[in-house]
């Protein structure tokens, strides 16, 4: 059997970091991570990014050796990606913090609203459900994050959290410091206005829950297996006929009935940016999706039927 030699460079200086010969032909690129770290400890595999092309896409972790344009002295380029932290740390980390931060406010723990008004409880009923639908959001995050969510890729860079966390806590900080004040002002048009936002907002936590757990069918645990999601049996799935990431149309739904049901400007805006971002995602998966299936669905938009 023909052994392959590899040959690592430094993406930016073309500085040779490291030859491996005799490097089998069914070796794949983790594994060849995992060879290079042997001589450049400081460098694990999940820090690594290897590409055929200095300014090229990184080559994923299943690709085989021989099926790469390259022959038999492969010349890959090297790029340190930085200190990694897992998907699951960072998700488990970001979700705690508003469970947290909201309850702080909710309880009027001192020195937040003045000493008259220390663990004092609010009268009205709103603020109260407020909390519970906070509060049953996050614990629901934290759960899926746990037992639900299957990764594609095992760790994101460490400067994520802090930026992650900024978003998340910040905001949290920000709504719960306005909904659960004690000159608090309940939503104009009282009861009525509360039970439509509580429905839209119990309606979209389901629908997000029942996109995450189809989604989590379509990916065997361990793999990295990518297929075209479908509608199952469960109505709540029906939203993939007509969009590519309905979890995401779902949670900004979530947090429309949360704006409505406060009638607090720091939850609009908090829903304003989330829908932004997760607009972006959807977008980036949804041609992701147009790519790599020729009998995607034609008729889907990335988040919201018809428009967008």
């Amino acid at each position: 059997m023909k052994h392959y030699e590899v040959e690592i460079l430094d993406a930016k200086t073309r500085e040779k970091l490291c030859f491996l010969d005799k490097v089998e032909p069914q070796a794949t690129i983790a594994e060849i991570k995992t060879l290079f770290t042997k001589t450049h400890p400081q460098w694990y595999p999940a820090r690594q990014s290897l590409r055929l092309d200095p300014k090229g896409k990184s080559l994923k972790d299943e690709d085989v050796l021989q099926k790469l344009p390259v022959g038999t002295t492969a010349t890959l380029f090297f790029r340190d990606l930085g200190a990694q932290i897992s998907w699951v740390t960072v998700f488990l980390t970001e979700y705690a913090g508003p469970l947290f931060i909201y309850l702080l406010f909710y309880f009027r723990v001192p020195f937040i609203y003045g000493h008259k008004y220390d663990f004092t409880s609010s009268r009205h009923t709103v603020v109260h459900l407020a909390c519970l639908c906070h509060s049953f959001h996050y614990v629901k995050r934290l759960l899926e994050t746990l037992f639900v969510h299957r990764f594609s890729h095992g760790t994101m860079p460490l400067r994520n959290i802090f930026k992650n966390c900024t978003y998340y806590w910040g905001f949290a900080a920000w709504m719960a410091y306005y909904i659960n004040h004690p000159l608090y002002t309940p939503p104009t048009y009282g009861s009525q206005q509360v039970k439509l936002a509580l429905t839209i907002f119990v309606i979209c936590q389901l629908g997000n829950f029942s996109i995450h757990m189809a989604l989590r069918d379509l990916r065997p645990a361990g793999s990295k297996t990518r297929k075209i999601p479908y509608p199952t049996k469960n109505p709540f799935t029906w939203l993939f006929l007509l969009v590519s990431c309905p979890n995401y149309t779902y949670e900004v739904g979530s947090w429309i009935g949360f704006a409505i049901m406060t009638q607090c400007v720091p939850v609009a805006l908090f829903s304003l940016v989330g829908f932004t971002q997760m607009t972006i995602w959807a977008k980036g998966k949804h041609r992701s999706y147009l790519r790599e299936f020729r009998d995607y669905p034609p008729l889907r938009m990335p988040i919201i039927p018809f428009l967008l």
